[in-house]
């Protein structure tokens, strides 16, 4: 039915299954933000599905959290010119200071088209359903939380890496998180950086279902087809009742994140995480 760059989606029974298939690892950059756009606005034309299926090809996991180097490529074309000469120029402490304002303008305006996208997924008056596998972390976490049941492949691991930037998470993974488990949960893979496993997942009941290597896919397709019996109205009016939106606690973190930005670190740590040639320059 669709198929982009970053992902592609068709219908399968009453479901709608979306996957994501951009190497690396999925990153959430504006070319997988465009079409995650078009995939809501699909939805959102009301063509009678019962569920969505989120899921992933890539073998290194679900996905891997924001584009970083994306961003970083397109502040960089930003300073091209004269200022940009200038800037160029000048010593790191001070070059940070300037750097910073442009940082915090591009993604503020990322952060308000991704939250825009996150709460549209969130509210769906459908059962959601993501399946997920390997690298679930950052943005790929906060997109996870968006889903109604998460279904983790045994070899799933969930972290917010974010204050290794000197961030905190900026997709609304703090406020769905909270709604999700209990708050000590929260401090620990926020404060840690450390990551969750399946099974670890499971028993604190941020995971729905713990199932076998390649089998996440059928597992959902089965929930699919239960939720598809079930009267959409009721179903719609008890997703609302069972999952309000935090809007409160989300538009708090957005605020909290930005202000995050304007610290002069991060536009350096940004530059180092960019630098970084190891394979997975997202852990601490």
């Amino acid at each position: 039915m669709f198929t982009g760059r970053a992902l592609s989606f068709a219908r399968h029974g009453d479901a709608l299954e979306v996957l994501l298939h951009r190497d690396p690892c999925n990153e959430l950059g504006t070319t997988a933000l465009a079409e995650l756009e078009w995939l809501v606005r699909h939805l959102q034309s009301d063509r009678g599905y019962r569920a969505l299926i989120l899921h992933s090809d890539r073998p290194r996991g679900f996905c891997a959290g924001a584009d970083l180097r994306e961003l970083h490529a397109g502040l960089l074309e930003r300073r091209e010119g004269r200022l940009g000469r200038v800037v160029g120029r000048m010593p790191g402490r001070v070059r940070s200071r300037v750097a910073v304002p442009l940082v915090r303008r591009e993604l503020g305006r990322f952060i308000d088209r991704i939250h825009a996208v996150m709460d549209a997924l969130d509210t769906l008056p459908i059962l959601t359903i993501a399946v997920t596998h390997g690298v679930v972390f950052g943005g790929g976490f906060e997109l996870a939380l968006t889903a109604d049941v998460i279904v983790a492949e045994s070899n799933s691991r969930f972290a917010f890496p974010e204050l290794r930037l000197g961030l905190i998470p900026g997709f609304g993974g703090i406020p769905r998180l909270e709604r999700d488990v209990g708050n000590a949960v929260v401090r620990d893979l926020l404060l840690s950086g450390r990551s969750l496993g399946a099974t670890r997942a499971y028993e604190l009941g941020l995971v729905a279902h713990k199932v076998g290597r390649g089998k996440g896919l059928a597992v959902a397709r089965s929930l699919a087809e239960q939720a598809a019996r079930f009267d959409p109205a009721v179903t719609r009016r008890a997703k609302a009742f069972l999952k309000p939106l935090p809007a409160a606690r989300l538009a708090a973190e957005k605020e909290a994140f930005l202000a995050l930005v304007m610290e002069p670190g991060v536009f350096d740590a940004l530059e180092r995480f960019t630098e970084d040639e190891g394979p997975r320059p997202y852990l601490p």
